[in-house]
């Protein structure tokens, strides 16, 4: 009894040990973010996509594996992210100028193209492809494109006008080969010492020359307002003439009909009084007036007397 207890104890272990051993030839764990291809020996690739999770494979089959979520890639001088060596690479400037750059970039396979990019790609997994064709291949295009741009606009603020149009170039060119690239970043910028110095003069100048033009623009507002508040208070001023003008003219035209209705009025009267009186009236005032002395010389028909010795 011990000995047929002691017998299936170990076919029950030896049982165990090969289903362990099956499952691990027969099943692989494709993590989260990838997905993977499935190629037979006997039949070339499936054009079902396995996911992440544990897949049932057989032997004779293998699994590539690519991302197929956002992953952020480095070429840069220091080590950072997948950058483990110096990848830093110079580019041309639009002057002729060297400078030396830091890129990163996001980038992941298109899950609906994977069976062409693995047949493109001669069965190399996303790793493999980044370093052998990604990365090499983004150096030599962007060293294409950055001629188009001068020193200043790549080192100064412009940069970002610059990362734009890397961004939208490598997503073009990538897009035929499966790779979805998210955004291309110069994330730094490092010209040699005289490329320096020839970019800050160059800064500084463009920059005194942006405060005269704003300055010039100031004063340019400043003496239109001024105009414009001139012409407001000649404006005024005319109309407060005119205004003033009026009053005036018709002060006079008042004072003038005044005059006249007071002038016709005294004629009125004077007619009146006039034609009222009679001759012994003229008679009467011609002797009111009279003194009582004689007229000192007469004349006529008779001889003119002088009595003025007489008296």
């Amino acid at each position: 009894m011990r000995k047929n207890g002691k017998v299936g104890g170990v076919a029950i272990g030896v049982i165990l040990v090969l289903g362990i051993l099956g499952l691990m030839l027969f099943t692989t764990k494709i993590p989260a973010g990838y997905a993977g291809i499935v190629y037979n020996m006997n039949g070339g690739i499936e054009e079902n996509v396995r996911h992440q999770g544990w897949s049932f494979v057989f032997p004779t089959k293998t699994v590539t594996k690519y991302t197929v979520a956002r992953e952020q890639s480095y070429m840069t001088k220091d080590k950072r992210g997948d950058s483990e060596d110096d990848e830093s690479f110079e580019i041309p400037t639009r002057e002729g100028a060297s400078l030396e750059v830091d890129v990163a970039f996001g980038y992941t396979f298109d899950i609906n193209r994977l069976p062409d990019t693995f047949n493109r790609f001669r069965g190399q997994d996303g790793k493999e492809i980044l370093d052998t064709f990604i990365k090499p291949t983004m150096q030599g295009w962007i060293k294409e494109i950055t001629p188009r741009y001068g020193m200043i606009e790549i080192v100064s603020k412009q940069r970002g006008e610059v990362n734009a149009a890397l961004t939208e170039e490598m997503q073009k060119r990538f897009d035929k080969y499966g790779i979805i690239i998210d955004t291309v970043t110069l994330t730094d910028v490092r010209p040699d010492k005289d490329t320096d110095k020839a970019i800050k003069k160059k800064i500084r100048a463009q920059e005194e020359l942006e405060t005269a033009k704003v300055t010039a623009e100031t004063e340019k507002v400043n003496a239109e307002k001024d105009k414009a508040v001139a012409l407001i208070n000649a404006e005024k001023e005319k109309e407060a003439a005119a205004i003033e003008a009026e009053k005036a003219k018709i002060k006079a035209d008042g004072a003038a009909a005044a005059r006249e209705t007071e002038s016709k009025a005294e004629a009125e009267a004077i007619k009146r009084i006039s034609g009222a009186l009679t001759n012994e009236y003229h008679a009467y005032i011609s002797y009111k007036s009279w003194n009582g002395a004689m007229p000192q010389i007469t004349g006529g028909a008779t001889p003119i007397i002088d009595m003025r010795g007489k008296e």
